[in-house]
């Protein structure tokens, strides 16, 4: 039980970071629960679906080289996982009437990634134990998240712009290039030290994480004439 708290602790505080976050018009939480499940469950089952895909159309050696690496990173895992994401968001998530301000993209592409995240953090860890619950707190969790938020940028702008189907596909696009790069350094770990890429990643994908969350904060249409006054 211990183990499985540990595996579902660092979701839930993503979960409610990004809630608070969402300042000026909350979204329905029974939606967002739902949100939530469909990345849990719907998300998982399509990617286990084209996993099986790829590995009929594109099946790699076990001796990877790192240019098999480089595919695997990009054209299957990230490819794969955050298509599942953006199938829900765009779908399931951005026509409801709720998802009527541009921060309501990355809440909701969040809790989707969150659910995802959850689902396998959980298989992760009960196999692997405390170690991994505490590794991957601190970095498959928050990278998720990250990914999520990214993606979430640009379907958000999408809602209300006239060229939705590219925004979409550059929020995608976007959650495909990290995940991909951050899957990337640690595939490759013949090569000493070449894992450090991997945080910097992380690291670049928080900051611009954060850069996101303030953008859509301040063009907020519900946002106090106070409040947008000061930031003007």
């Amino acid at each position: 039980m211990n183990t499985l708290l540990l595996a579902v602790a660092p979701i839930l505080i993503i979960i409610v970071y990004i809630y608070c976050k969402d300042k000026y018009e909350k979204e329905p939480r029974g939606l967002l629960l739902l949100s939530f499940v469909f990345g849990a469950i719907v998300s998982i089952v399509i990617t286990t679906v084209l996993y099986i895909g790829f590995d009929i159309i594109l099946p790699l050696p076990d001796d990877y080289s790192v240019i098999q690496q480089f595919v695997k990173a990009f054209f299957v895992v990230a490819l794969v996982e955050e298509f599942s994401k953006y199938v829900i968001v765009r779908y399931f998530a951005q026509p409801k009437t709720a998802f009527n301000e541009p921060f309501d993209g990355i809440i909701y592409a969040v809790m989707i990634s969150m659910g995802f995240a959850a689902t396998e953090n959980v298989f992760y860890v009960l196999e692997g134990g405390y170690q991994v619950a505490i590794l991957r707190a601190f970095t498959a969790v928050p990278v998720h998240a990250t990914f999520g938020i990214l993606m979430g940028y640009f379907m958000g702008k999408a809602k209300f712009s006239n060229h939705r189907i590219r925004l979409n596909l550059y929020g995608l696009a976007l959650a495909i290039l990290f995940h991909g790069a951050y899957d990337f350094f640690l595939f490759i770990d013949f090569i000493p030290g070449i894992w450090i890429g991997a945080f910097v990643s992380l690291i670049i994908g928080i900051v611009l994480s954060q850069k996101a969350i303030k953008k859509h904060q301040n063009i907020s249409q519900f946002k106090p004439e106070d409040d947008l006054t000061k930031t003007l």
